[in-house]
């Protein structure tokens, strides 16, 4: 997925741990396989040539495209699973993805997970006795530096999943028009029970530009976020500071 993944994981028995790690990581290159869009035997380049039906991929397959669904319905079409008139479902696909790998190990019995897949975190469970995960917020105006510090004190599942321009340049797709998101954005950060949402709603609120994505976050349940513009403002969902720290 052209991304590092890294693990944290705390507690449960060493051998069923390894396995089920094993177990996440191929899950994650089986994932490259099926939903790459840059390799042309993957199976979801074959089923936007026509190639393939969705009855005749994994099953994987149809979960992602019923969830990408889903966010562009909630979001009013400001999530697409489809770019340029292709279908192109890797919005969804990473948090998704790494959601799953940390529910993987979590099912093997640890006591707590950290996924993060190219700065884009699920966690589950506690890394210790009364601690809670903590993850820090890139600053995208000034590089190495910390924007917010998110916990998940108070909950056993958090998700932190970040959409912008600091990392990998104007990437983001304004599905109205095909064309990259101009918008007075830098950075949105979204704070969820899950990735796969997470995820999904920053890259929404992001084309949206922080007026209209603000209002937009702050009407869906679970969810906040933090918000910051080129010209250097920072905005916030009104819940967010209970999940600072």
């Amino acid at each position: 997925m052209g991304t590092v993944f890294s693990f944290d994981v705390r507690g449960g028995e060493p051998e069923v741990v390894r396995g089920a790690l094993e177990d996440a990581v191929a899950g994650l290159h089986r994932v490259d396989e099926v939903f790459s869009t840059y390799r042309e035997d993957s199976q979801i380049s074959r089923l936007a040539r026509g190639e393939l039906t969705v009855s005749q991929c994994d099953a994987e397959v149809a979960e992602v495209l019923e969830l990408a669904a889903e966010a562009e319905r909630v979001s009013e079409g400001w999530f697409s699973a489809r770019y340029r008139g292709r279908l192109d479902p890797t919005g969804i696909v990473k948090g998704w993805s790494v959601e799953r790998a940390a529910r993987r190990l979590a099912a093997a019995g640890v006591t707590g997970v950290s996924v993060n897949g190219g700065g884009d975190v699920q966690l589950l469970g506690t890394p210790g006795a009364h601690r809670p995960w903590r993850v820090g917020v890139a600053d995208p105006l000034r590089p190495g530096g910390l924007a917010a510090v998110v916990s998940s004190a108070g909950t056993d599942e958090l998700a932190v999943a970040t959409s912008g321009t600091a990392e990998r340049g104007a990437h983001i797709v304004d599905p109205r028009t095909g064309r990259s998101a101009v918008t007075d954005l830098v950075a949105v950060t979204v704070v969820a029970p899950s990735l796969t949402w997470a995820d999904c709603w920053a890259t929404a609120a992001f084309a949206m530009g922080s007026r209209q994505g603000l209002r937009w976050l702050e009407s869906l349940e679970d969810v906040e976020a933090l918000l910051v513009t080129a010209g250097d403002e920072v905005r916030w969902t009104s819940g967010l500071a209970a999940r600072l720290g």
